[in-house]
Parts: structure tokens; C-alpha cells; sequence
């Protein structure tokens, strides 16, 4: 996996945490705002709009330059519109990078041919 490959998952994998947890706040101001006086909805809508933003913007950088299947990019995109999605991302892309460097290491001594 090159540099480039390697920091465009990385950044994905930096942002599916707070997207998802942007989400499961707006979730609440949402209940909070029809249960309550407090709306926090603009300001929480906001956030994760740019978060959503974010992560949809580094995805398909991602799926460009990791070569996703098709299966494995819906897969990413499918997570971040479920609430707790981003949160099973992160830790794909996480143990994705390990294993990367693991590979990476093994040639570097090798290991194997790959």
C-alpha cells in the first residue's frame, strides 16, 4: 500500500468516529427538541452535515485509491447513514491499516513475495 493509499484510509477512518457520533447526538436534540424547550438541532444539524460531508469526500477518495470492489465501497457508504455505522467503519479501516503494515513489513523483510 503506497502513502497516498494509506493516509486517504486513514483519514476516513479518523472521521467515521465523530460522524457517527455527531449523529447519534442529532438524534437526541432531535427527541430533546420535541420533548423538551432545548433544540440543539441547528447547531448539531450543522456539524454533522459537515461531518457527513466529510467522511462521503474522503470515501470516495478512498474507494479510488484503495480499489475497492464495488461491494466493499457500498459497504463503507451503507455504514455511514446507519447511527452507530461509523463506529464498525473505523474499526474496518483500522484493522485494514494493520494488517497493511504487517504486509508491508513482511516484504520489507522477506518474508513473502507479495
Amino acid at each position: 500500500m503506497d502513502l497516498k493509499t494509506a493516509s486517504a484510509l486513514r483519514r476516513l477512518r479518523l472521521v467515521s468516529a465523530p460522524e457517527a457520533v455527531s449523529f447519534l447526538l442529532l438524534l437526541v436534540c432531535s427527541v430533546l427538541k420535541r420533548t423538551t424547550d432545548f433544540n440543539g438541532v441547528p447547531v448539531m444539524g450543522a456539524v454533522h452535515g459537515l461531518l457527513f460531508v466529510l467522511y462521503v469526500l474522503f470515501w470516495a477518495d478512498a474507494w479510488n485509491r484503495a480499489k475497492w470492489s464495488l461491494k466493499t465501497a457500498a459497504l463503507y457508504f451503507v455504514l455511514s447513514v446507519l447511527p452507530t455505522g461509523g463506529f464498525f467503519a473505523e474499526r474496518r479501516l483500522r484493522r485494514e491499516a494493520e494488517d497493511a503494515v504487517i504486509a508491508s513489513r513482511a516484504r520489507k523483510e522477506g518474508v513473502v513475495n507479495a
